[in-house]
This record gives C-alpha cells, sequence and structure tokens, in this order.
C-alpha cells in the first residue's frame, strides 16, 4: 500500500488527502512560506495521533502538526513531509464552574472557547487578532501571548495539564487539574513552545477566569513612551492592578492602519507619534458600582487619572470609550496590525521583548541605526507595551536582501545590550534559526539537542524547526 492508503486505514480515507504547493495545507499564514507536502491527515482522536506517528516512526517520515495555521515565523512548513491537521479535534470535553478549568482539545478554535465559556459567566483570558481561527494546540506549540499578557500572562501560565503523543505513538498524559505538583521535572513546560518538535499536544486542561463585571478602555497620546510606563503604573496603583492591556502604536502605524482601512478613523484629529490603547477590567464590587449616568467607578478612576495626567503634559490628549462599540473600533485598530503590516513586500519583521523600562530606549535608538543601515527604511512598529513586547516591524527602502539581514541583526545587537530577547511569542519556527545561531547561548542549545535526539531519535516531529542543525 501506498501512503495515503495506509494513512487511510487508520482516519478513513476522506480524511487523507494530497495537497498541493501554496494550498491550504501548502502554505503559512503569510504567504512567504509555500510547500508540498507528501499528505495532509485529519486525525479525529488522540488514538488515531497515535497510530500515525508509529507509522511515520517506524517508516521514518517526518510529520508537521497544523493547527490553525496562523503562526508567523514558519513553523507549518512541511515539503516533503506528513501534514497532520487536528482540525477535527475540536471538543470541549469539560468546562467546570467551581474549580474554573476548561478540559479542551487541541484542535478547539481560541474564538469558540470564548463562546463557551461566557456561558458560564467566565473568560479564557487569551486574545489576539487571530482569535477567530488560532487553535489551543497551537498557541500552547508556541506558547502564544497576546494583549491580555500584562494581568494573567501567557498561554504557558493558563495551562495546568496536557494530553501529548510522542514521536514513538505513545502516549503521555499530564492532564494534571492541579495548581501545585512536584512529582518530578515539569513535562508539561517541556512540550509548550516546543513547536510540535517533541511531541503533538492533542489536549490541555486551562485555567479560567471570572468574567470582569467592568471594563474601561481609552485611546491616549503621550509626550513620550516613558511617561506612557509612568501611566501604567499610575493606573494599575489607582485600580487595583485592574490593566488588561497597554498597547503602543506608534504614528507611523496609525498612517499604516488608516491608509489599508479607508473608512476607518484615527484615534484623534490630531496626529501622534505616540499613541496608547488602555483596556482596564475587574471583579470588584466597589469598581463595577455605578452612578446615576450608569459610568462605573473603573470608568470614574480611568479618567480621573488621565485628567490629573493631561494637567500635568504627560497626557496629550484621550479618549475614553463610551460604548461598547467604542471599545471593539479601539480593539479592533490594535488587532489589525498583522494584516496592516503585511500588505508591502519586502518586510523586516521582528518579534523582541525587552525590560519595561528600556522599551524607549530601543525605539529611538533603532530607529536612528535604521536609517544608517537603510536610509529611507519606515518601521511599523506596535508592541504589548505592559510586558515589554515589540513587534518592530519595518518596511525597507533597499531590495537588497543582506540590508535585511543587516537590520535584523543589529536589532539583535540592541537588544542584546538592553538585556532583551530576539524572540518574544511569535515561536522560532524557521524564520529565527538564524537567530537562534548567533545568539542563543551553545550549553542550552546542546541541551536542547539532547532532549530532541533523546525524545525523537529518527526527528519525524517538525524536523528543521526551532533547533539549528550544526554547522
Amino acid at each position: 500500500m501506498d501512503l495515503i492508503d495506509k494513512l487511510g486505514q487508520i482516519t478513513g480515507p476522506s480524511h487523507v488527502f494530497s495537497e498541493i504547493k501554496g494550498g491550504k495545507y501548502g502554505s503559512d499564514w503569510t504567504g512567504v512560506y509555500q510547500f508540498s507536502p507528501l499528505a495532509v491527515v485529519r486525525p479525529a482522536n488522540t488514538s488515531e495521533v497515535s497510530e500515525i506517528l508509529k507509522l511515520a516512526n517506524r517508516e521514518k517520515l517526518s510529520v508537521v502538526p497544523m493547527s490553525g495555521n496562523t503562526g508567523l515565523a514558519g513553523g507549518t512548513y512541511a515539503e516533503g513531509s506528513i501534514v497532520l491537521s487536528l482540525e477535527r479535534m475540536n471538543r470541549i470535553r469539560e468546562i467546570r464552574n467551581s474549580s474554573r478549568i476548561a478540559v479542551v482539545e487541541a484542535g478547539v478554535v481560541l474564538s469558540s472557547l470564548h463562546a463557551a465559556v461566557d456561558d458560564h459567566d467566565l473568560i479564557f483570558p487569551m486574545t489576539f487578532g487571530a482569535r477567530g481561527s488560532a487553535m489551543i494546540g497551537g498557541m500552547l506549540s508556541t506558547n502564544a501571548g497576546g494583549s491580555n499578557v500584562l494581568k494573567y500572562g501567557n498561554t504557558r501560565d493558563l495551562c495546568l495539564g496536557l494530553e501529548v503523543v510522542l514521536p514513538t505513538g505513545e502516549i503521555m498524559d499530564i492532564m494534571s487539574e492541579l495548581h501545585k505538583d512536584n512529582s518530578g521535572y515539569n513535562l508539561k513546560h517541556l512540550v509548550i513552545g516546543a513547536e510540535g518538535t517533541l511531541g503533538i499536544i492533542t489536549a490541555a486542561v486551562l485555567k479560567l477566569s471570572p468574567k470582569p463585571k467592568a471594563e474601561a478602555t481609552a485611546m491616549l497620546a503621550t509626550a513620550s513612551l516613558d511617561e506612557a510606563l509612568h501611566i501604567l503604573n499610575r493606573l494599575q496603583s489607582a485600580t487595583d492592578g485592574s490593566v488588561q492591556a497597554f498597547e503602543y502604536m506608534p504614528g507611523a502605524y496609525i498612517d499604516a492602519f488608516c491608509a489599508h482601512f479607508p473608512a476607518k478613523k484615527a484615534p484623534f484629529e490630531v496626529r501622534y507619534e505616540t499613541n496608547i490603547m488602555v483596556d482596564l477590567g475587574s471583579t470588584m464590587g466597589a469598581m463595577c458600582d455605578t452612578d446615576a449616568t450608569g459610568k462605573t467607578k473603573l470608568t470614574e478612576l480611568l479618567e480621573e487619572v488621565l485628567a490629573e495626567e493631561y494637567e500635568g503634559g504627560a497626557v496629550l490628549d484621550a479618549v475614553v470609550a463610551q460604548n461598547e462599540a467604542q471599545r471593539q473600533a479601539m480593539w479592533e485598530r490594535r488587532e489589525a496590525a498583522a494584516e496592516v503590516t503585511i500588505t508591502r513586500h519586502p518586510i523586516v519583521a521582528n518579534d523582541i521583548a525587552v525590560p519595561l523600562d528600556r522599551v524607549s530606549a530601543f525605539v529611538s535608538e533603532m530607529e536612528q541605526r535604521l536609517q544608517t543601515i537603510d536610509p529611507g527604511g519606515k518601521a511599523v512598529s506596535v508592541a504589548h507595551l505592559g510586558d515589554g513586547n515589540i513587534h518592530y516591524t519595518v518596511w525597507p527602502a533597499s531590495e537588497d536582501a543582506q540590508v535585511h539581514s543587516n537590520i535584523v541583526e543589529e536589532v539583535e545587537e540592541l537588544v542584546l545590550s538592553l538585556g532583551g530577547s530576539f524572540s518574544a511569542e511569535h515561536g522560532i519556527g524557521l524564520s529565527k534559526l538564524p537567530s537562534m545561531t548567533r545568539r542563543k547561548n551553545q550549553v542550552a542549545m546542546q541541551v536542547m539537542r539532547q532532549i530532541k535526539a533523546t525524545l525523537d531519535p529518527n526527528n519525524i516531529l517538525n524536523p528543521q524547526k526551532v533547533i539549528p542543525s550544526k554547522v
């Protein structure tokens, strides 16, 4: 039998097929990485995933897991590999209100989980622009971040347990519901962020949070990024840590957003260089109390802080959302970043993190270095300012690939000098392998290679990703 027939015996023939380069299963979201898989297989359950990996391991065929395929680092590139799509494994097995957990399969779409737990007056607090297609398995495999990391943490922080199929086909059940478990190595954290190179995540136990009873959102223009950080700290103190998101959008990004969406409005009548979206959420009774007009105490506190900072000169302008439609418009402006920034080609994308108090230094210094390397190059960055994660995207003026590489290396040099990381939340995939070679501690790299070789001696799971080949 050929491969298609063998896989068809496991999942049923209707769930195994070929794919052309550039098709749904033959391209990443950006379109930069296009490939021709050996086959696409869509298992329905963990047992079928196990049988597929047993077959692949026996015949030494590479397997690339694919969830929502919304990644930005080429992690689903699968030339000559089996694409294992988890989209059919999309059951929410259980939602438990009393312990505030959800037990879900890897193919559950993030927005579907949001809707399901909303019926229980709970939230799964991870959110980002691709929530309508991103799936839990991919989010865990890349340790996805998003806009609410400031309050709730990365995906890693929201996971209690996992079900993982190892390259041998063995099923590792570490579906713990415990907040404390010191029984040996934390294998959950080893698999999370490994981008499918050590095992395929098939299910997870996720932590839920109470749904905020009061939310307040505003756009503000500040005199500088340092002033913005000062305002963040003031708001955290004034609202008892209620800041959920604190997002930076420079003037160049606002210009690009309005050019891409002509029907949408800029946040202010005047163009400002430093634009911030702040979002607050609280379940505390005192914060949720309303006045005669229906305004919550949380909104009042937001307005009071912004008014005081306006008088002091730190805030140049501000608009506080007065209804849900205005609030969603503010969020849409920020969440369109990926769509907006890839409208031009070529682009040079960097997903970096620096300490919060060094974001301003990175932005100002990198602008000077960019103009030296690529005069006329334009940064259209956005940032999760509250956690120091900057999506430093450049529209280069030069078409020279060496210039593009020089920009990336200059970003890395500056980030390293500021005590930061060249990878914050998008993972390594293929695109950041050169950065791993240049910047990752060599002892740490060797440990990673040893772990990979031990768990996957035939190197079948998402090969040539995350860990650079030895030179």
